[in-house]
């Protein structure tokens, strides 16, 4: 398994990535310190230059293992189950905007609020039709590219569009795209699943991703979390992917991205 942590490709209003902006900065930093990739928070594709990204990447040999589309729900209300039917179609354009840089990179297309929430006056069947039709037309834009989707489980508190991975493994299911998969998040997992070991066992082959912060939304090391157990796990499933650390820059980006190495390096070793 490898290691990543998130960075935010521009300014954004979400606490839960480490570094923002100051892109070259930044790659300088995270490769300095062990980590294999950076997992880019991309708002808008049209907005990044990604030669030059990719250029300083490289130079540093870090990959880029997925890309999060959360801003274009928290910066500009895109979600797939909007009642407005140009936000869900706009949503739906955002996530295959990202599909040609994800196919050069080898990256997995997140998909968490982008999902959207049942707005007042929606029904709850109704949205996850929505949200299965999006899914399923987002994966099979992407499938002739290579590129996989994963949908990341949220707390209840933040939506109630599939808070579990037993919720997201049903929508898999619905969905039928070989290429779409599960993103378990362990913040989100401490909150919602009775055992997060067992849960993602029972994931297993359809896990795509991986988010790591502990049971405080802080560095893994910093609250409850078994992340040994997390780990072992995950390496019994089979998976050879990416750890990627989606916390709270606390108390500041560097100690979240030094105190999160520290706790995974043993582990991985």
């Amino acid at each position: 398994m490898k290691t990543a942590i998130v960075l935010s490709t521009h300014a954004t209003k979400f606490s839960g990535v480490a570094f923002k902006s100051d892109l070259k900065a930044n790659v300088a930093k995270i490769a300095a310190l062990g980590y294999d990739g950076v997992e880019l928070a991309i708002r808008d594709p049209a907005l990044i230059d990604a030669d030059a990204m990719l250029s300083v990447l490289g130079e540093h040999g870090l990959g880029v293992p997925a890309i999060g589309t959360g801003q274009a729900w928290g910066e500009e209300g895109l979600s797939y189950t909007d009642p407005d039917v140009d936000v869900r179609e706009a949503a739906i354009s955002r996530t295959c905007a990202h599909i040609p840089f994800a196919a050069r990179t080898g990256a997995v297309i997140i998909i968490g609020l982008l999902r959207g929430i049942v707005k007042p006056g929606v029904d709850h069947g109704q949205a996850m039709e929505w949200l299965v039709d999006a899914l399923r037309r987002c994966s099979a834009a992407a499938e002739p590219h290579g590129v996989r989707l994963v949908l990341e489980p949220i707390n209840r508190y933040e939506t109630t569009l599939i808070n579990d991975v037993a919720q997201c493994l049903d929508l898999i299911a619905d969905v039928g795209a070989p290429n779409f998969g599960v993103l378990p998040d362990t913040f989100h997992m401490n909150i919602e699943e009775p055992s997060i070991a067992e849960s993602l066992r029972r994931a297993g082959p359809r896990i795509y991703h991986v988010h790591l912060a502990d049971s405080n939304r802080w560095y893994p090391g910093a609250g409850h979390i078994d992340f040994a157990e997390v780990v072992r796990t995950l390496d019994e499933v089979g998976y050879t992917g990416t750890l990627s650390v989606e916390a709270m820059p606390m108390p500041d980006a560097d100690t979240c991205a030094i105190k999160a190495m520290e706790t995974l390096k043993p582990l991985l070793s």
